[in-house]
């Protein structure tokens, strides 16, 4: 799909009943790396998780989720099914992460991404993260894992770290 043809995306949040969905993504999307179902449904209720997902035609194709813990949060995860990529929806998501986390009264987020995926690296970069470290042999590929942070602005009219 190109996103001249691709059907609109609707954001809603994620429910218990879309774990198998998710869990099928997950496989497709990260192989080895990818969370198990049971890991799915015990973060989904977690207690300062925020989670999305993107439907099309009652179709799931993509999901986020954010962990917030004082004022950072942490972006554990952006999915999007391939056949919809570059239609906008990873953008829709990260918005809502954003704006989810700053509601939560972060003032910063915080993500791995691994260097081996080049397209969101870059995805972050043209959003405003910087990189402020790296673990190497993070994945299971060996590939390090990125550590990136991008400032969300004052939560609750005090100074951005």
């Amino acid at each position: 799909m190109n996103a001249v043809s691709a059907p609109a995306s609707t954001l809603r949040p994620a429910v218990p009943a879309d774990v198998p969905a998710l869990a099928a993504l997950e496989e497709r999307l990260f192989a080895t790396d990818a969370w198990t179902a049971d890991t799915l449904a015990t973060d989904l209720a977690a207690p300062g998780r925020w989670w999305c997902v993107a439907e099309q035609d009652g179709v799931v194709v993509g999901y986020a989720a954010v962990a917030v813990a004082g004022d950072v949060a942490d972006l554990l995860r952006i999915g999007v099914d391939p056949a919809v990529r570059r239609t906008g929806v990873a953008s829709l998501f990260l918005d809502a992460a954003l704006a989810a986390a700053r509601e939560r009264g972060a003032n910063r987020l915080l993500l791995e991404v691994s260097e081996a995926n080049r397209g969101a690296v870059a995805f972050y970069v043209a959003r405003g993260f910087t990189q402020i470290d790296a673990r190497p042999a993070y994945y299971r590929d060996r590939s390090a894992a990125l550590v990136l942070r991008r400032g969300l602005g004052p939560a609750c009219g005090g100074r951005t770290p």
